[in-house]
């Protein structure tokens, strides 16, 4: 009879595994459901998992692609792209001892993460961008069926600095390299604020040219070309001033330039910020802003991806705007 009572147990956890990984996989969670008839974003276009070794490196708690699926449930969004951190192994000054087999085995985790719902998840590589093993690992990516999406690129972690000719160079090889290869480039443009770079009008003017390199794929700038939480931040005003000016004259470098707002919309923000906010989304368009939330660890943790979205429909956006960016998903997760 014990016996009988355990195979019956077995079989009924097996079921209930099976339905969750199901309901995981479609997005159709109880929750989810309940805020379908609500104003959500399809798609979390930039959000992040960590490994435990990535974790360990940050002094951060480990993410997985089923904490993420747990998120977006509650907020009712089934979409998202994975972005490795694996450019922080290759962060000048803080690089570990095998460095490199760092990097491929968290672009490699992230993948794999991604891979268990295929139907919800893309996931990019990432990479210093002045590293010399940069190109490999793009190459290397391109033809991993987990990772050939996209690459994830964030300039003030690998200290890129446009105007120096040697790293506009290396910049520029590897946007070619995702060009031919058709991936797409997420890039937190915004240069290091601890290291005081510059960071204004010539670099935005530097980041058009490097465009003109990737004329064939997606390129989406993080944070509205700041680096967040909040957007008061005057250099980046500047820079995103020059290219909301290029995509209102039809600069033909800015055709595949989307903008994601992760983490510059916040309850923190004051009256003139948003406004600013606001003002730039109009001009860019409202059919090139995305939806992120970016990762809710650390010291000073981002809003989760149900709260990020509440905070950004505070912006006096007209009800059709919001519902325009709502629908809006990258070329990468269609």
């Amino acid at each position: 009879m014990i016996k009988q009572l355990l195979v019956v147990f077995q079989v009924l956890s097996l079921l209930f595994l099976a339905s969750a990984a199901a309901v995981a996989q479609s997005g159709q969670s109880f929750q989810s459901n309940s805020l379908s008839k609500q104003v959500t974003p399809k798609a979390d276009n930039h959000q992040h998992v960590f490994s435990p070794a990535m974790a360990e490196f940050q002094k951060i708690k480990p993410v997985t692609a089923q904490d993420i699926i747990r998120l977006l449930d509650t907020a009712g969004i089934k979409r998202a792209v994975l972005l490795s951190t694996a450019y922080s192994y290759g962060r000048p000054e803080r690089e570990p001892q095998d460095e490199y087999a760092k990097v491929k085995a968290e672009n490699d985790w992230v993948g794999a993460q991604a891979a268990l719902f295929p139907k919800r998840f893309r996931a990019f590589c990432s990479f210093n961008p002045l590293k010399d093993y940069a190109l490999d690992e793009l190459e290397r990516c391109a033809k991993d069926p987990n990772l050939r999406h996209g690459i994830k690129l964030h300039f003030g972690n690998s200290d890129a600095q446009m105007e120096i000719p040697e790293h506009f160079e290396k910049l520029k090889k590897v946007f070619q390299a995702a060009n031919k290869q058709r991936m797409a480039i997420v890039v937190h443009m915004r240069v290091s604020i601890s290291k005081k770079r510059p960071y204004g009008p010539e670099q935005a003017r530097l980041f058009l040219e490097l465009l003109s390199f990737a004329p064939d794929i997606p390129v989406q700038i993080a944070h509205m070309a700041g680096a967040g939480p909040g957007f008061n931040d005057p250099s980046s005003h500047s820079v995103l001033e020059v290219l909301a000016d290029a995509v209102a004259k039809n600069d033909r470098r800015t055709r595949k330039l989307w903008f994601d707002v992760t983490t510059i919309a916040v309850p923190g923000n004051s009256a003139e910020i948003s406004a600013l906010l606001v003002k730039r989304i109009r001009q860019i368009g409202v059919n090139r802003i995305l939806y992120g939330s970016d990762a809710a660890v650390g010291s000073n943790p981002n809003l989760l991806p149900r709260e990020a979205w509440a905070a950004f429909r505070r912006l006096e956006l007209s009800k059709k705007e919001i519902k325009t960016i709502a629908k809006n998903v990258a070329p990468y997760l269609r």
